[in-house]
């Protein structure tokens, strides 16, 4: 609201008011002005932004000022305003300090102060103040004592409202003294009821009430509220009105009677109690009931004799029709508005520079301050950003301010205290963290306004409500109705909130977190990343070459089929983006190294049949390891590869996970990878077992996908001993497969056994059965011939081999790349592709390779082996059993453990070895190396031993049935009488229902869940669930270079790191801290030429230190702190039995009390906080045993 004073003009139309003794002296001098006693020190005994804001008028006014703050509030900004500063309280809690007159009165009097404001707040309605401020000779910027008295007395204000005819609504006529005169109460007017603190504001010490149940633990927190924030916990009881309008009405006062209203303000939007937002003028206000709201509000102050500022509160029901609430004696905090000025404004009202004149003794007519001059002009919006969380009941936060940048310009004002980087938001006082004040001619253009400076503000740190603010600000019943008290409970969508990125902090983080504590991911060798960047060799502009997508997209599945039979040469799929570094680097290659590699591939390899660069295993290390969206990988690399067709790796009806899922399930995910950008599903099962395939093979199919059914591999065709796994057992599969539809055949050697021999015979009888399907055939290298046996199913009549690129192949990876190239060169066979393009290809990954130097396998492993023919071990987890044995000291013991792995196999009953059957083998052998047992022995005492879950469930039947059966007697023996599961382990699966686990993720994430992460939760809940809460933390972790995300930077190092298009970081690591006595390390960073810093935990110092256990998220019966406080009372015991929503205990805040509630029926089993513990959010308070 713009007061409009009629008067003359100064300079550019703004009369500006010197120094009252000036004024005083003028021509214009009144008898009354004889009192007037100049003011040379002001104490202002409170803290915070209206201390400041106290300050600053007195400096403007060339009076000294003086600060008074608590311990606590050593490290504030209001005591550095201040041209004097002194401690109070000491030994005394945080609000005692500033309760505490004594001291207050005793700094006043030893260091010559002679007038004291007493903000809002704490001791500002305490008569007993003012009357100390008398006897010890000191002005009180304020009431007299006995108006303070009658006013702060909210029964006896009452008495004076209805003395003086402005209406009251019903209430006790004195505070009560106890619960039984609230019940009275409550059966003599009936619920709702309201408690009010008799001798505070500020919606401390209130509760509503709407039964008899909630009587008595309202009545308690009420009081105990009142008690903390004023000093005095008396109660007064109100009937409660439903959905008012709160209207506060601004008065000032002189010593001689003179009384003016300043009009009125809109306080409706409120939380707890306390104003939110506030408008002034209110809007959709009738004239004529703003006409009795502000006389009644100037009579009942001229009848009590009201001196100074002070803010009289009404609330106005639906009708129309006003009730008197209470008079502030005091402006409160909405008094910025005052300050508010519009381009006809010719004089700036400053509340606080009246207060100060009408204390020296000036009269409002020599201020020029008279009721008929005052007029609206415009409308003015002030919104206070709290440290609160709207989402969960606007809790306060606490913490340190990493980053603050305030949002300013034309129309804004900004007052705050705590407002700055590095200052430290306690739980002892009030949330505000500054106050914004946006004018403009109405009301949509002051919201405008202050929409866009709240836009602008960056809090990092601690959590605030400047996102629900901006969304009431949006609001078109805020914009073009009226609002009531209960706007904000009665739009839940103002609790839809956009949440803030914070991106360039969370990096901070990660970053300093590695600086401090290493790593954060598992790292199996004691290695550095390569200082080394790859080369990206040259790429040429335009657009890519043609490639088999575009025959795919044009002719559909089976047309790219016949294609892909129809053409002439060998093809290749090039394994380098998946299976290839899944088999050589842990699968820890990163979408940031393959983004970069991808245009060249697009320019310089488009004949390739597909690039392998999904699934399998890459799904959950993503999340797990890397902390990437595994979908998001999916939809970079296809905008950078549009021509050459994808593959991807599904487990049948396990898709890429471990379990089995619902079809519906499976269904969906090829659904949403098809529409991301996969083209071709590499269906396989790890037993072969039909009914999985053939799920799988439905599921790609239904969705538009490229089947391409894949028996899997073992054995030897060409030894006519083995008779398990015979040349016709894998004609048998593959006619089934045909006939179920698939586009192409392939084998999938896992494990590297096809010798070249066996190749010849396999494929030849394929190529025979099945003339008209393409045949596509993957292998691993362990063994060392791989290359001859690639060759030798190519020249057997198969149209498609998988190959690395050849710094990735070899090994356990696949066979190189340019040896097949090399070896087709000029035959019927050629590949068409490059050799010189191969070796450039190849450098790229020879360089790259050496930034994931603690995962490559060369660390432990130096070559392949072909005892892999006799333990069957399958390239990916031959790499990581080698790993495993090493990191355990066991590397002279690995031909143990393939020992074991073969025999752990033949106990199984022989069975095909691939995720996850070759796991469940893996997990048996390790079991058998572990207790140092023969298969002999194992098989002997199967009905006693415990074995791995992994095995027990194989068992059971919860990946399928085996070829030739389960093992007996060891099956029988193992599951005793547990249950076994007959047919497809799927089957009997209830479908899944995605429209409740969509909404629950929304619970838990926000609004900005996709499908894709749906179908992430779908497969792995608890890997999704800690990849939301580590990139929440953390921030985007996949922009970083390899080096920086494994190593983290050196001290001086400088780089980028582009967070988007446009938006890059510039970011130099600075220095570590020393060791504070939490625990941690501050680790300084100059982000975009400004300082930033962050505190990391150290983890190897907290070892040696005691901390309070934190709640365990996923323990239902761990009860946490929901918010940082101090434990005001515990309710319950151990060996207490609760029911779920019963109170446990009550925590303050802020100066708001919280009940915590038990979220499970149960046994108390163990209290670990009492009365007065100070917690941290989440720290554990007790468990519960259910």
């Amino acid at each position: 609201m713009l007061l409009h004073l009629g008067g003359s003009r100064g300079k550019m139309g703004i009369l500006l008011i010197r120094r009252v003794g000036l004024f005083c002296r003028s021509a214009h001098l009144s008898p009354q002005s004889l009192e007037y006693r100049p003011i040379k020190k002001v104490m202002v005994a409170n803290r915070g932004e209206i201390a400041i804001r106290v300050f600053r008028a007195c400096t403007e006014l060339g009076i000294r000022t003086v600060a008074v703050y608590s311990e606590q509030d050593t490290g504030q900004m209001h005591r550095q305003k201040a041209d004097e500063a002194y401690l109070i309280g000491r030994g005394l809690s945080p609000v005692a300090a500033y309760l505490h007159i004594p001291d207050i009165i005793k700094v006043a009097k030893e260091n010559n102060v002679d007038a004291i404001h007493p903000g809002y707040g704490f001791l500002s309605e305490r008569a007993d103040f003012a009357q100390a401020c008398a006897d010890a000779g000191v002005r009180f910027i304020g009431p007299s004592p006995e108006v303070v008295r009658k006013m702060g007395d909210k029964v006896e204000a009452r008495a004076l409202a209805i003395k003086a005819g402005v209406p009251v609504v019903s209430g006790t006529d004195a505070p009560i003294s106890s619960l039984q005169e609230a019940e009275e109460f409550a059966k003599t007017y009936s619920f709702p009821i309201i408690f009010k603190a008799a001798y505070g504001g500020g919606g401390r010490g209130m509760r509503v009430v709407r039964d008899y149940e909630e009587l008595e633990e309202n009545y308690q927190r009420a009081y105990s509220e009142a008690l903390a924030a004023f000093g005095n916990g008396s109660l007064f009881v109100e009937k409660f009105i439903e959905k008012p309008r709160h209207i506060e009405v601004q008065i000032l006062g002189d010593k001689y009677g003179n009384v003016i209203h300043l009009y009125e303000r809109d306080c409706s939007i409120q939380r707890r109690h306390q104003k939110v937002v506030e408008i002034a003028p209110a809007a959709q206000l009738d004239p004529h009931l703003r006409d009795r709201l502000t006389s009644d509000s100037v009579n009942l102050a001229k009848q009590v004799g009201y001196e100074n500022a002070g803010t009289v509160e009404f609330l106005v029901d639906k009708h129309g029709k006003h009730y008197f609430i209470e008079v502030n004696s005091l402006t409160n905090y909405i008094m910025t508005f005052s300050k508010c000025t519009g381009n006809k404004l010719p004089k700036i009202v400053d509340l606080v520079h009246a207060q100060l004149r009408v204390c020296e003794g000036c009269s409002l007519p020599e201020l020029g301050l008279e009721q008929d001059k005052i007029q609206i002009n415009g409308c003015a919006i002030q919104c206070r950003v709290t440290t609160e969380d709207p989402s969960r009941g606007f809790q306060p936060d606490t913490g340190r301010i990493e980053v603050f940048r305030s949002g300013e310009g034309m129309g804004i004002r900004l007052d705050s205290a705590s407002a700055f980087q590095g200052a430290i938001i306690s739980p002892h006082y009030d949330s505000l963290l500054v106050k914004v004040i946006a004018s403009g001619k109405d009301l949509p253009t002051a919201a405008t306004k202050m929409h866009r400076a709240l836009t602008e503000f960056r809090v990092r740190g601690v959590k605030t409500n400047i996102p629900f603010l901006q969304n009431v600000l949006s609001n078109s019943q805020f914009l073009y109705a009226t609002v009531d008290t209960q706007f904000i409970d009665g739009n839940q969508k103002l609790f839809n909130l956009k949440p803030t990125q914070n991106r360039a902090q969370k990096l901070l983080h990660y970053l300093g977190h590695i600086m401090v504590n290493g790593p954060m991911t598992p790292i199996p060798v004691k290695a550095k990343s390569s200082s080394v960047d790859p080369v990206v060799p040259s790429v040429s502009l335009g657009e890519p070459p043609m490639g088999f997508r575009e025959v795919l997209l044009k002719e559909g599945p089976e047309g790219f089929a016949r294609a892909i039979r129809q053409h002439q040469g060998l093809l290749l799929m090039d394994t380098t983006f998946r299976d290839a570094h899944q088999s050589l680097l842990a699968t820890r290659v990163r979408t940031h190294d393959l983004k970069k590699i991808a245009p060249f591939v697009s320019h310089n390899f488009n004949n390739l049949f597909s690039l392998e660069n999904w699934g399998g295993a890459t799904f959950d290390v993503a999340m797990r390891f890397l902390w990437e969206c595994p979908w998001k990988r999916l939809q970079e690399l296809r905008a950078l590869i549009p021509n050459v067709p994808f593959q991807m790796l599904l487990r049948g009806a396990n898709a890429v996970g471990y379990t089995n899922y619902p079809d519906n399930a499976v269904f969906k995910f090829c659904e949403v990878a098809k529409e991301n950008g996969m083209d071709v599903f590499r269906v396989f099962d790890s037993l072969n077992y039909i009914p999985n395939m053939l799920l799988g093979m439905e599921a790609a199919g239904a969705a538009g996908g490229v089947v391409e059914a894949a028996i899997s591999y073992t054995g030897d065709v060409s030894d006519p001993m083995r008779q398990k796994y015979s040349l016709e057992y894998y004609l048998k599969l593959a006619n089934e497969l045909v006939k179920a539809g698939t586009h192409i055949l392939a084998i999938k050697d896992m494990a590297g056994l096809l010798k070249p021999e066996a190749s010849r015979l396999l494929i030849g009888a394929l190529r025979d059965r099945f003339p008209d399907v393409p045949i596509h055939v993957h292998t691993h290298d362990t063994a060392g011939a791989g290359v001859a046996a690639m060759l030798a199913c190519a020249q057997a009549g198969a149209d498609i081999v998988d190959v690395a690129v050849d710094s990735m192949a070899g090994m356990t990876s696949q066979p190189s790349m340019g040896a097949i190239v090399a070896c087709t060169k000029g035959t019927k066979l050629d590949t068409g592709v490059s050799l010189d393009r191969v070796f450039d290809y190849s450098e790229y990954w020879e360089v790259a390779r050496g930034l994931y130097a603690p995962f490559d396998c060369t660390a432990t492993m130096k070559s392949g082996n072909a005892d892999v023919y006799e333990n069957e071990i399958p390239g990916g987890q031959y790499t990581n059993l080698h790993f495993q044995a090493h990191s355990m000291g066991l590397g002279n013991k690995f031909k143990e453990v393939k020992k074991a792995y073969a025999e752990a196999n033949k106990l199984l009953g022989d069975l095909i070895k691939v995720t996850p059957s070759s796991k469940i083998v893996g997990d048996l052998a390790q079991f058998m190396v572990q207790n140092s047992l023969s298969r002999a022995e194992v098989e002997e005492r199967a009905d006693e031993l415990s074995f791995p879950l992994s095995v027990v469930e194989f068992l059971q039947g919860h990946i399928g049935i085996p070829h030739g059966g389960f093992p007996e007697p060891f099956r029988s023996k193992v599951l005793k009488s547990l249950p076994r599961i007959e047919g497809r382990p799927g089957a009997s699966l209830p479908p899944m229902d995605f429209e409740t686990l969509e909404s629950d993720l929304r619970m838990a994430h926000g609004d900005e869940i996709t499908p894709e992460d749906v179908m992430s939760a779908a497969m792995y809940p608890k890997v999704f669930q800690e990849f939301k809460e580590f990139t929440s933390k953390f921030g985007p972790v996949d922009c970083l270079n390899t080096r920086l995300f494994l190593d983290g930077p050196k001290i001086a190092e400088e780089f980028q790191v582009e967070l988007e298009r446009g938006k890059t970081l510039h970011i130099k690591a600075l220095a570590l801290g020393d060791l504070n006595k939490s625990g941690q390390r501050e680790v300084f960073f100059e982000l975009n030429g400004q300082l930033r810093s962050v505190l990391v935990k150290d983890t190897a110092a907290m070892k040696e230190m005691h901390f309070h256990p934190k709640a365990l998220k996923d323990v239902r019966g761990q009860v946490g702190a929901p918010m940082p406080g101090k434990v005001v009372e515990v309710k319950v015991k151990p060996g207490q039995k609760v029911e779920k929503g019963q109170p446990l205990c009550v925590l303050s805040a802020m100066k708001m009390e919280t009940v915590v509630n038990s979220p499970i029926s149960g046994i108390i089993s163990k209290v670990h906080v009492n009365a007065d513990s100070s917690l941290e959010g989440d720290d554990l308070i007790l468990e519960i045993t259910e």
